[in-house]
């Protein structure tokens, strides 16, 4: 008898935590589950949301975040708004071409299911060009690649975009030419094209591709000439030095390149309080994320500036969430010229 009710008792222990575990808490529950799609697995895009969600997911335990890469940031658009992902890897130019129904996005407006608007801008990155160094001094500027056959990046590439909008701004006429990355050095060394397009991310890392071409090969940064960067800067376009030493070999001491904006959003399904919680909880942590992946640099040094660049440059494109409006107005980084241009259901 003193067994068997041993054993019952026993049998109650094992049976009872395993029957809590079937029970979802309440807390369990309200946890709230974000499908972050960002671009592919080694690229920029993709090392940088991975670092951003582990501390998201501890900072904000409410809160449990998958990340998804995708074929590149114009796919995570493209899923957010047809209900795809909850989350995106959404840049300013990106935004631009879908609200004028062009580039990229001509014709997707059909089949768009929910509109994306912007609530947290990461980083800039910025797009310029490379010659090679034996025909720099031909050049005066950008201007002088008219005609020429150049390649501005892979084609579906928001870098590529970026640069394409500053020639077509600066009426340089190029001939594109598609090429694969690997290829960029040796096609310039035979003179299969005249340039190449450069960029970095956080002005301060260029992409790995593109200091491996400027090893592989004499090659030398071609900036805008003063007259250039005057017109660009007049049409709405930011430009930045970026000293020469963060680029293998680019020959001059300062590069010129035109910036644009990266972010990771969020749309309206996630309410203004958390966008704005979370907001307060990357800028709390922004030097943890530098140190994590260095492109987080700049919002460690001045996140209130960079989400009221991202929003400037933005603005006419994609409404603002209603989580960063209130975040730039408590910061004193708010334009009330935008007041329209809050997203509301």
């Amino acid at each position: 008898m003193k067994y068997r009710l041993m054993a019952a008792i026993a049998g109650l222990l094992i049976a009872f935590p395993l029957g809590l575990s079937q029970i979802p808490t309440a807390e369990a529950q309200q946890v709230k589950q974000i499908r972050w799609a960002t671009s592919a697995v080694g690229s920029a895009g993709h090392r940088a949301k991975v670092a951003l969600m582990a501390m998201l997911n501890r900072e904000m335990p409410d809160y449990s975040i998958t990340v998804l890469p995708t074929p590149g940031a114009l796919a995570t658009v493209r899923g957010y708004a047809t209900n795809q992902f909850d989350g995106y890897y959404g840049a300013d130019i990106a935004f631009r071409e879908l609200a004028t129904d062009s580039g990229r996005f001509r014709g997707f407006s059909a089949q768009m299911q929910r509109e994306p608007v912007q609530s947290f801008w990461a980083y800039t990155m910025e797009v310029g060009l490379g010659v090679r160094a034996a025909d720099r001094e031909r050049y005066s500027g950008w201007g002088d690649l008219r005609g020429r056959p150049v390649f501005s990046g892979p084609a579906p590439w928001d870098v590529r975009a970026q640069l394409e909008r500053a020639m077509e701004t600066l009426e340089v006429g190029h001939r594109y030419v598609e090429l694969d990355l690997g290829l960029a050095a040796s096609s310039l060394a035979e003179r299969n094209i005249d340039a190449f397009i450069i960029y970095s991310t956080g002005e301060s890392n260029p992409a790995p591709w593109v200091n491996e071409a400027m090893t592989a090969t004499d090659v030398a940064a071609l900036n805008p000439s003063e007259a250039e960067i005057a017109k660009l800067r007049a049409a709405g376009l930011d430009v930045v030095e970026v000293d020469g030493s963060v680029f293998r070999n680019a020959r001059v001491d300062k590069v010129v390149l035109v910036p644009f904006f990266y972010g990771f959003h969020v749309g309206l399904e996630v309410p203004e309080e958390d966008v704005y919680r979370k907001l307060m909880t990357i800028e709390a942590n922004a030097a943890e994320l530098a140190q994590s992946d260095s492109a987080f640099r700049q919002i460690a040094a001045d996140m209130v500036g960079i989400q009221r660049r991202g929003v400037a440059a933005s603005v006419d494109s994609v409404k603002v969430h209603p989580g960063l409006a209130r975040y730039l107005r408590e910061k004193g980084a708010w334009d009330d010229a935008w007041n329209d241009r809050i997203a509301s259901r």
